[in-house]
């Protein structure tokens, strides 16, 4: 019996697994999935890659937003539909946006979709041009229409993604305050709001810079997982090489009543740039976390993440492994241990 339990997201029978290779000698408890990609280059016409999408359980399969890089250089998010989570149909259109009337609103671009069901409503964040790059929302019941909501920030913002719950009664969005380009710096903070469309009460939740694999920024990733350890957080950390940046996944666990408190942080990567796939691409050494799915009553967690700017890879874990791993390897400073209010 598995002594850390996941409490949000419900049994998942058909979770996507593979049970860790015997010959993997990774010392953190994370394996890829063996036949990755899950999708490949070209999946749907018109459209060159897709990478950093989301994924969610619907109906008795699964559904994903998806960044599809267009042949004509313009990402905007694609609807995927899978039967086990690892094969996967790609619809040939744009997800069609509309306002709260049923109007046409497309986003000019739209990349880095993350899809989080709250209380029987999907939402979704994306980085869009809101006169410069910030966030965009969007909501839907059924995958058919999808109702854009107010953007959350001015810009520059990136990397938003929502807990899979209100906490203190509010809606709770970490996001990475950046700058017009590709950003060398930025920690992850976070946000509240009443209603989705006032967000405020601003925290600052980890800085980047302390462990090399992360020394350049950090930014939020899947959606947390509530644990009776706390929220489980996956997260994406860049460092800076003589030939660029390289993406790595990390890991720490956040307080339940106020997540701006980091209770740990992993100080080793959980994953890093090693497989073809990963160090070959449009944009090379990237793993790039945007979701999970798991189950409740085995503990196990699939990871969907972006890899090279050009395939979707999955990866696996089980919550009592990644737990212990990542509180056996803790190392926190002021900054992530405080409330993040100043």
């Amino acid at each position: 019996m598995q002594h850390v339990q996941i409490l949000t997201g419900g049994p998942l029978p058909n979770i996507p697994w593979q049970d860790r290779p015997e010959n993997d000698r990774h010392d953190a408890p994370i394996w890829r999935y063996t036949e990755n990609p899950v999708i490949g280059r070209n999946p749907a016409p018109g459209v060159a890659r897709i990478f950093n999408s989301a994924v969610c359980p619907w109906k008795d399969g699964y559904v994903a937003v998806l960044r599809g890089e267009q042949v004509n250089g313009i990402p905007h998010i694609y609807l995927g539909h899978s039967k086990d989570g690892i094969h996967w149909d790609v619809d040939p259109e744009k997800i069609p946006f509309t306002d709260e009337k049923g109007n046409p609103y497309m986003p000019i671009y739209a990349y880095d979709p993350r899809l989080i069901p709250i209380d029987g409503t999907y939402y979704m964040c994306w980085c869009q041009d809101f006169y410069g790059a910030s966030i965009g929302m969007a909501k839907t019941t059924d995958f058919k229409t999808f109702t854009r909501l107010e953007n959350p920030y001015i810009p520059f913002n990136r990397n938003a993604v929502l807990f899979p719950r209100k906490i203190g009664g509010l809606y709770t969005m970490l996001s990475r305050p950046s700058d017009s380009g590709h950003t060398p710096f930025g920690d992850i903070f976070l946000s509240q709001s009443p209603d989705m469309t006032f967000w405020g009460k601003h925290r600052h939740v980890m800085s980047s810079g302390g462990n090399w694999w992360e020394g350049v920024k950090i930014g939020g990733g899947a959606a947390p997982i509530e644990t009776s350890e706390g929220w489980l957080m996956f997260y994406h950390g860049v460092s800076s090489t003589c030939n660029g940046f390289v993406y790595s996944i990390g890991g720490a666990i956040l307080d339940i009543d106020e997540p701006s408190r980091v209770l740990y942080r992993c100080q080793n990567y959980l994953l890093t740039p090693e497989e073809p796939y990963e160090e070959r691409g449009f944009v090379p050494n990237v793993c790039f976390p945007c979701a999970t799915l798991q189950d409740t009553e085995t503990g196990r967690i699939a990871i969907y993440y972006g890899a090279a700017d050009t395939y979707v890879g999955l990866a696996f874990t089980q919550v009592d492994e990644i737990v212990d791993y990542i509180k056996r390897n803790s190392k926190t400073s002021q900054t992530d241990t405080e409330i993040g209010i100043r």
